[in-house]
């Protein structure tokens, strides 16, 4: 995406709009266009990069899918998830998944990959937070907008 066309989507999922309105129309939308196009596309990865996590859950033992934004890291075997929920108060579903259960799968460029998560803490985390913020800045408005610390994962693709 263009320089002007990233700002803009950067200035308008920054807004408290945003946040009211994405959570109820991206998600379904990309798990339906993930469906269609047998992993091989999601319409938010336009935007940022983005991978489809299968979890259980946490109180009910069902698998979960969920379609999120990622920060790749370098090794193409990790991933940075961020818990920002568009900046609402409550921490995302998919995090308390996580907590209880880390074992999970991605599908990433239309692949399966079985993955490990861990919440970050300290000073990995803190690391994590500045990649994560020069990577998709609208990261700090979110931040700026909740008393609770955004949980930040690093995925890690089973060996």
């Amino acid at each position: 995406m263009a320089g002007l066309g990233v700002r803009f989507v950067q200035r308008v999922s920054s807004t408290r709009a945003f946040a009211r309105v994405a959570p109820h129309l991206v998600p379904p939308f990309d798990r339906a266009v993930h469906r269609l196009t047998r992993g091989r596309f999601l319409l938010s990865a336009q935007m940022l990069p983005g991978v489809i996590l299968t979890s259980t859950g946490a109180r009910s033992g069902q698998l979960r899918r969920t379609p999120l934004a990622c920060m790749p890291e370098g090794d193409g075997k990790s991933w940075i998830l961020t818990g920002s929920n568009f900046g609402r108060t409550g921490h995302p579903a998919w995090t308390r998944n996580l907590l209880a259960h880390p074992e999970a799968s991605i599908s990433w460029k239309g692949r399966d990959v079985p993955v490990t998560a861990r919440l970050l803490t300290g000073e990995e985390r803190a690391a994590a937070w500045r990649a994560v913020l020069a990577f998709w800045p609208p990261y700090a408005a979110y931040q700026a907008r909740v008393t609770r610390e955004i949980r930040l994962f690093r995925i890690t693709a089973a060996p």
